[in-house]
């Protein structure tokens, strides 16, 4: 009998080559998009009928709900799949996915995907490991929002952002550009807020700006001032 796969969570979105090798083996079904920034993968209401890969490059995920404008819930990065809800009998698309930057995504339609988890078990197994990565990382999410300040909350965001594609942090990273509208909805708090914590991080060296509306985080400083001491209590 064949040796399961170990399923171990990669760290904070660390690429899976394995995984992405696994994909390569699927020949009909399957399309490559390379996709510049800002442009909409699916939207919210459209027919669910295919599963994506990320291989490069981050998308945002966003939901509406009645006259609500539109919320950032997740940014996701290389290796991650979207759209996997149209495997479970999911007919039409609960969120819009729009590119974060230039990137690189396979898109596979979903009887090709099926087929492939029958003659890839592996890839079963693989696609199963990210989906309980997911699920680790929203409850995760979860308790960030529960029990952190805002502050904390934003420093989670930056640092999360900052770690896609890399199992370890980088004493500086630099950031593409992400909306203070994004980061408000993903610390659940507001704009000016997010705009505050900012600029105190900024003042103590913990990020800076580049010119180009990029962050550049200063990784390990922002996780042991922030995180390790607590900041401000601000929810």
């Amino acid at each position: 009998m064949r040796k399961p796969t170990q399923i171990t969570k990669l760290k904070s979105g660390q690429i899976d080559s394995s995984l992405a090798s696994l994909l390569e083996n699927i020949t009909d079904g399957k399309e490559i998009l390379k996709l510049k920034s800002g442009i909409e993968v699916f939207s919210q209401g459209a027919e669910a009928d295919t599963i994506y890969f990320i291989q490069s490059g981050k998308v945002k995920v966003t939901i509406a709900w009645g006259e609500v404008e539109e919320l950032a819930i997740a940014i996701l990065g290389p290796s991650d799949f979207f759209g996997e809800g149209c495997l479970i009998g999911q007919s039409l698309r609960i969120s819009t996915v729009t590119t974060a930057e230039s990137s690189t995504l396979i898109k596979i339609q979903k009887e090709a995907m099926l087929q492939a988890f029958l003659a890839q078990p592996e890839l079963s197994e693989r696609f199963i490991a990210c989906l309980i990565v997911r699920n680790i990382d929203i409850e995760e999410d979860i308790c960030n929002q529960l029990f952190n300040s805002a502050e904390k909350r934003l420093a989670h965001v930056l640092l999360k952002l900052d770690r896609y594609g890399r199992a370890d942090f980088l004493p500086d990273t630099r950031l593409s550009r992400v909306s203070h509208e994004t980061l408000a909805d993903l610390v659940g708090t507001t704009k000016a807020q997010v705009l505050g914590f900012l600029d105190k991080f900024r003042k103590l060296g913990l990020i800076q700006y580049d010119g180009n509306g990029g962050i550049i985080v200063r990784s390990r400083m922002l996780a042991d001032t922030v995180l390790a001491v607590g900041g401000a209590h601000t929810r």
